[in-house]
């Protein structure tokens, strides 16, 4: 995006919870890889998406540092919960941190390990899925999130966009081939509507029948 729109959209929407704007920060000052933080505008996206569908429970796949987990748990029911699973388990009391900032600490569990191995063992039904972990997997997350999701919920998957390298045929690393598959994927299924919006790296919102 330009980045005089970027800044004409950020200083013409409701300003950053000063915990979000401080957990952006320190992610960029403390951790490699700080791009992967989900940022303001995204961040106030899925907060708002969050705040029209009013879950009760929500999965996250892939927390970071914590900024999309207290976006999507703002949006929350007054009793409502969010679970959130990271395969490292340095980032934790880091997220926490955060988390207890923005006052939402009550409404998350954090989960340290493999996404693949830990969503079967979940018992609860989700309104609100996103998924943010590893590219390669993104097929297997679906295919295990989805009957978890209640009819008429929701799945949205970051990064789908994969900076324009889905329109590349001759790139053949595994995590870009992961988007193109999970994209692909979408097309075939036939209980789901769903579209990519092009936030930042692109949103999939995917709607359950």
């Amino acid at each position: 995006m330009n980045r005089a729109l970027e800044r004409y959209i950020i200083e013409h929407s409701t300003a950053e919870n000063p915990a979000l704007e401080e957990l952006y920060r320190q992610t960029h000052i403390k951790f490699v890889n700080p791009q992967k933080t989900t940022g303001f505008i995204q961040g106030r996206l899925l907060e708002m998406i969050s705040k029209m569908i009013k879950p009760d429970k929500i999965l996250e796949i892939g927390t970071f540092t914590g900024y999309s987990a207290i976006c999507l748990a703002l949006g929350l029911t007054p009793n409502g919960s969010l679970t959130t699973i990271e395969t490292d388990d340095e980032l934790q009391n880091f997220s926490n941190e955060f988390f207890i900032k923005a006052g939402v600490e009550k409404k998350i569990r954090q989960i340290t390990g493999n996404a693949l191995e830990i969503i079967p063992l979940l018992e609860d039904m989700f309104d609100l899925v996103f998924i943010d972990g590893d590219k390669r997997e993104y097929c297997d997350y679906y295919r295990l999130a989805i009957d978890k999701v209640k009819n008429g919920g929701f799945i949205i998957a970051d990064n789908t966009l994969w900076g324009g390298k889905i329109l590349d045929p001759d790139i053949k690393d595994r995590q870009t081939k992961g988007i193109i598959d999970f994209n692909e994927m979408l097309m075939r299924e036939k209980d789901i509507e769903h579209i990519i919006v092009p936030v930042r790296d692109g949103l999939s919102i995917i709607r359950k029948k």
